[in-house]
């Protein structure tokens, strides 16, 4: 960043965009369900029709966004264009809890929601050279976590104050406070050739695509993150079913505590993933990281104490929080001088969506032929197969030596 930049940006622009897009991203999410079943009397059916449709369209626009991302110089319009609709979407959820414009609006704000975490992650990029990145996506993931904790509090106390339904009206209004942080970032600080990962440089021969999947580095990475959410997305949920057996009259609380206690883990964790991803390398922290899973996956097998069930989610924390702060690190690192960074990010969270959704229902179908106890110890085996397969495979990519430009 030149002196210039520094003088027209000032970082905590970024900080408020990430601690900001925490809501529009997705935290209101949960609360859409268990509204639309206790207050507008929907059949677990319909719910997950609409969760269904919704997630597949997601899954499906995310490579897409990342490769728009890339092309565009525009990168604040988009940002800004998405969060419009986005606002529109929470709107009419808010007036018309019916099937069909929820169904339509959840589907459009899953595909808008694929811009910002590329786009953020772009704009990280075109602020700061790549020495800053470690420190800085540490940063962008604790602000992101931040936000997450104080929707979840918002949420839960104007839920309790003025009814389940108006909290969909904090989509427009964060939505505004964020377009209001993306228009603090002058255009002109941002270097829209690093933003894609160019780095100065022009865009290799090969054709985005290509240049991509012939990335062995990043194709490694992408298979162990599928399987880490793959045994990572049923854990929580599948605790929540435990907990909410074993405590009905606190099931809503509990499962309040996991979400909560565990993203406050996450922030810490991201900030010291980020200090020190130069130092002790992008390799070690992402093996903490995997090795985390199979041990959490373990553990819960050993009693069915609510204490002990929230307690080692609190584990969720550390294993997400180095995932999530150093995924777009260690892209940048693979992509840098592409021009093909964010279509990188857009295939990683292309594929750990697929992990996540195919593995609810292979671990509902253990659930019910074999029981808490089996589907904990095989999503915990596909974590050890994540953990070996980056040990084995996966380098070190701090050096810069493994760029596939």
């Amino acid at each position: 960043m030149t002196e210039s930049a520094r003088r027209r940006f000032h970082p905590a622009s970024l900080d408020a965009i990430n601690f900001l897009l925490a809501d529009v991203r997705g935290a209101l999410g949960p609360f859409l369900n268990v509204f639309l079943v206790t207050q507008q009397g929907w059949s677990q059916s319909a719910v997950g029709a609409m969760t269904m449709v919704s997630g597949l369209i997601g899954i499906a626009a995310q490579t897409p966004a990342g490769a728009a991302i890339d092309a565009t110089a525009a990168k604040r319009a988009v940002m800004v264009a998405a969060l419009v609709v986005l606002a529109i979407g929470t709107g009419v959820i808010y007036a018309w809890p019916d099937f069909w414009p929820v169904l339509v609006a959840n589907s459009i704000l899953a595909a808008v929601g694929d811009v910002f975490g590329p786009a953020v992650a772009a704009l990280t990029l075109g602020l700061f050279a790549h020495r800053q990145l470690a420190a800085r996506m540490g940063r962008n993931a604790a602000w992101d976590h931040a936000g997450n904790v104080f929707v979840a509090l918002l949420a839960g106390a104007v839920g309790r104050l003025y009814g389940q339904r108006s909290v969909f009206l904090l989509g427009p209004l964060f939505a505004v406070l964020a377009i209001a942080a993306v228009l603090s970032i002058p255009g002109r600080a941002i270097d829209h050739r690093r933003a894609s990962g160019a780095d100065g440089a022009t865009a290799g021969p090969l054709p985005a695509w290509r240049t991509v999947i012939a990335c062995r580095p990043l194709m490694i990475f992408s298979f162990c993150a599928l399987l880490f959410h793959f045994a990572n997305a049923p854990l929580l949920p599948l605790v929540g079913q435990k907990l909410a057996t074993a405590n009905p009259a606190w099931a809503t609380a509990l499962m309040s505590a996991c979400i909560i206690a565990a993203q406050l883990v996450m922030l810490p964790v991201a900030l010291v993933s980020g200090w020190r991803a130069d130092r002790w390398g992008r390799k070690p922290l992402l093996l903490v990281g995997f090795a985390i899973l199979p041990i959490r996956a373990v553990l819960y097998t050993l009693s069915d104490d609510s204490a002990w069930l929230v307690a080692v989610q609190l584990l969720d924390g550390v294993g997400a929080g180095i995932h999530g702060a150093l995924t777009p690190l260690v892209a940048a690192d693979l992509m840098r001088g592409t021009g093909r960074y964010n279509l990188a990010l857009g295939v990683i969270a292309t594929v750990q969506g697929v992990g996540a959704a195919v593995s609810g229902l292979f671990a509902g179908a253990i659930v019910d032929h074999f029981g808490y106890r089996a589907a904990f110890l095989a999503l915990g085996a596909a974590a050890t197969v994540a953990l070996a397969t980056l040990a084995a495979l996966f380098p070190e990519t701090a050096s810069g030596e493994d760029s596939c430009a």
